[in-house]
């Protein structure tokens, strides 16, 4: 009795047009599919902006350093100003930047790294002794007394879109031996 119910109704609906119909699938399929492609599309985006904002912030802090390491006059706090100005023009202005200089040399006698000075431009702590100690792995190897300038910066990156990337700190550390002077000198403006 059952089988020939099943059998009935697979009969009837082979008669009937309703199984062969294909009218109304693209609208189905597109419901599925486009929102699935803009999030896609939204989180590729967020994606790429992050990469290409690493590498701005990259660049902007190797340009910074680069010309601090041209400097044959001491630095003093309006030039540090006005490279922190470059490094937020460089990246995304608006977002919290801090940056940090500091002249680094190395004691060949204690075969240690120590510090001449070191400044900053923004909410962050300036180095000393130990804290440039602890760059021991961090930093090249140098000669007795040579010196480099270390230039950290951070910046804030907050994506375009919430696609399941955070925001997040970018940071840079970069070193530079000065280009046309010993070392460079700071001055405090006395």
């Amino acid at each position: 009795m059952l089988k020939h119910r099943v059998y009935t109704t697979l009969k009837a609906l082979k008669r009937c047009d309703f199984a062969r119909r294909e009218d109304g699938t693209i609208a189905i399929e597109a419901m599925i599919i486009l929102p699935l492609l803009f999030g896609t599309f939204l989180s590729l985006f967020s994606i790429f902006d992050a990469f290409r904002q690493y590498s701005l912030n990259q660049k902007a802090a190797y340009t910074v350093s680069d010309a601090i390491s041209r400097e044959t006059v001491p630095l003093d706090a309006n030039y540090l100003q006005g490279v922190a100005d470059l490094f937020e023009y460089m990246t995304r202005p608006g977002t919290d930047m801090k940056l940090r200089v500091t002249s680094v040399y190395y004691d060949a006698e204690d075969d240690t790294y120590k510090m001449d000075w070191s400044k900053t431009n923004g909410n962050v702590a300036e180095r000393n002794g130990t804290s440039v100690a602890g760059l021991t792995d961090r930093l090249p190897v140098m000669v007795n007394n040579e010196r480099i300038m270390v230039v950290e910066t951070w910046s804030t990156y907050d994506p375009p879109f919430k696609t399941g990337l955070e925001q997040k700190e970018i940071k840079n550390f970069v070193f530079t031996r000065p280009r046309y002077a010993p070392r460079v000198l700071w001055s405090d403006g006395s």
